[in-house]
Order: C-alpha cells, then sequence, then structure tokens
C-alpha cells in the first residue's frame, strides 16, 4: 500500500510562521503536524505501507531530506514530488500520478483527527467524514442506511448532508482515479479555477464505484493560530499528563499539566501550563504561560502570555499579551 500527502499549499492564514516554515512541519506537542497524521494513518491499517509520496512546492534541499528521512522512520521509502501551481486538490494528486496504482491512501497534510475504526480494504473505496455545524464551507457526502456514499457536494449553499470531508481516501484500486482525474485535466474541467478532487468522485460514484464513508471522532484544523493552539490544547489533553524531556532545567518553576517540554529547555521562575508546548532549546524566565505554543531556540522573559504562538528564534521581553510571532523576531 501507499500512502500520497499532498502538502504544497502555502498556508498563508497561518503567517508569519509559515514563511520560514511550511504549515505541516509545525510542531505540537514536540512532533510535526504532518509526522502526527502518518501515526493516525499506520494505526488505522494492518496492511504494511511500503511507500511515502510527499506532494510539496518549492520547499527547499533541507526539507526534502527531511521528509525523506520521515518516510525512512517508518520503513517506508520516500518519494518527493513537486506541485508548482496551486490548481486545485486533482491537480495536487496528478503530481503523484505514477504512484496511482493498487491500494493508495490519500491524506491531505493539514489534517488531524483521531479515530478507532480500522481501514476495510477489502471495500473500493473510504472516504473519512465528520458532522459539522457549517457544511457549506466543506465538501460534504450523503450516505444511505449502511454508510454507502449516494451523493458527493462541493461546499453546497444549502442543506443537503453535515458530514464533511475530511481529506483521507483509501482506494483499493487507484488507477480508477487517476484515469479520472487525467480526464478532468484534458478536458480542462475546474471549478473556481481549479481542478476539484470531487468531481473526479462523482464521476467514479457515476461509473459505479462504491464509495463508504468513515466517520471520526475528532477533526482538528490547524488553518489559523486560533485552531493551531486549540489543536495542541486537545493532543496534550489526550495524552492527559506532562510529557517532560529528561535534558531540561526546571529551577523554582510550576509545569501544570497537560504540558510538553522539549530537549534543553531552560525554564526558571516561572509559571507555565496548562495546555503549553515548548520547543527544543528554548529559554523561558520569569514569565507565566497558559494555552499556547513556543517553538524552538526562542527566549522569553517577564512575559504574561496566553492563547498565543511564538516562532522559532524569538526573543521577548514584555508584559500580558495574546502574541502571534514569527521566527526571528526580537520585541523588547
Amino acid at each position: 500500500m501507499k500512502l500520497i500527502i499532498p502538502m504544497a499549499g502555502q498556508g498563508k492564514r497561518m503567517r508569519p510562521h509559515t514563511l520560514t516554515v511550511p504549515k505541516p512541519l509545525i510542531k505540537l506537542a514536540g512532533k510535526p503536524i504532518v509526522e502526527r497524521l502518518i501515526d493516525e494513518i499506520f494505526s488505522l491499517t494492518e496492511s504494511p505501507i511500503s511507500e511515502i509520496v510527499f506532494i510539496i512546492n518549492n520547499f527547499g534541499e533541507e526539507i526534502e531530506r527531511y521528509l525523506l528521512q520521515l518516510a525512512h522512520k517508518y520503513q517506508a521509502t520516500g518519494h518527493i514530488r513537486h506541485q508548482d501551481k496551486p490548481l486545485g486538490t486533482a491537480h495536487a494528486i496528478s503530481c503523484a500520478e505514477e504512484f496511482l496504482e493498487e491500494s493508495v491512501i490519500i491524506a491531505f497534510a493539514d489534517t488531524l483527527f483521531f479515530t478507532k475504526q480500522k481501514i476495510k480494504t477489502e471495500l473500493d473505496s473510504v472516504i473519512w467524514v465528520k458532522e459539522v455545524d457549517n457544511p457549506s464551507a466543506f465538501g460534504v457526502v450523503r450516505v444511505d442506511s449502511e454508510n454507502r456514499i449516494i451523493q458527493f457536494h462541493e461546499k453546497p449553499k444549502q442543506l443537503v448532508s453535515n458530514l464533511a470531508i475530511v481529506g483521507v481516501y483509501y482506494f483499493k484500486e487507484a488507477s480508477y482515479l487517476k484515469n479520472e482525474i487525467k480526464f478532468l485535466l484534458a478536458e480542462h474541467i475546474m471549478e473556481n479555477g481549479e481542478y476539484q478532487l470531487t468531481d473526479a468522485l462523482k464521476n467514479l460514484l457515476n461509473k459505479g464505484m462504491n464509495f463508504f464513508a468513515l466517520p471520526i471522532d475528532e477533526w482538528l484544523d490547524c488553518g489559523n493560530k486560533d485552531a493551531t493552539v486549540y489543536s495542541n490544547k486537545r493532543i496534550l489533553e489526550r495524552h492527559g499528563e506532562n510529557i517532560i524531556s529528561s535534558t531540561c532545567s526546571i529551577e523554582n518553576s510550576i509545569i501544570i499539566p497537560p504540558c510538553y517540554v522539549g530537549h534543553h529547555v531552560k525554564i526558571s521562575n516561572s509559571i507555565i501550563g496548562p495546555f503549553v508546548s515548548i520547543e527544543n532549546h528554548t529559554h523561558i524566565k520569569d514569565s507565566i504561560i497558559t494555552k499556547s505554543i513556543v517553538q524552538s531556540h526562542s527566549y522569553i522573559v517577564n512575559a504574561n502570555i496566553d492563547n498565543s504562538m511564538v516562532g522559532n528564534y524569538v526573543e521577548y521581553h514584555e508584559k500580558h499579551k495574546e502574541l502571534n510571532v514569527g521566527d526571528y523576531t526580537i520585541i523588547n
């Protein structure tokens, strides 16, 4: 089985953090978003995943090496393919055309989810879904009493279903999907200037492919600062206790669980938590931090911050604020 991860988006809603780091590589509780996604996918199938294909933009050689090493960590062969223009979900998948054979899982990298239901690999196709309050913002499906999908709708203006497609798909024989995507591109069938995966799925449904909806327990968003801070909170809540590296130094401080404290972090005269992640080599002094993410190699002193994201290599000397501070920033 192969795993294809489209992750070429620019992450504009997550700026300034995505100016220096692609959104799927932002860390939550010590792990990049894309690695947490891979963890969940691997836990849902008993079939071995032998290849992982990352569809990226021009992220640079260092990030490409990291992604290939990440695939190796899961004992899979890693591949890099590029999507140079943002031409939609179907176009992104087409960039990995040669891998659309036999069994394939496609998982868009801004998707974090939790479920205990395994993939039934004998089915033609499985699509992960979640009930939402605002279905007009998503691609949605209608299902019958057996969770068989009977209709696809892309961002419907009227209520037809509240089952949103979360961005994870399984195909027993992915060559059928490849052919439909090739048809969309050849005929220039676009919506709002993009080639939509939903159009390919509609065609496959009309041709008799059986799609089944797999409801998930929780779907987390990392689309903007507040959503990402909340996702970090939920990951820590699911763990339930502090995760503190043995290499960190904590002096005259309180860590209120659940929190994550990474390698070689120094904390002094501070109160940290709950729901705080602090990444490697960060130094915090004389501060109170709650429900926030602080990335690596940053220095924070005399701060009182909540519901915040602080990037890498940030220096911050201030009072009480809600922050969204990108990498390499100094605030005195």
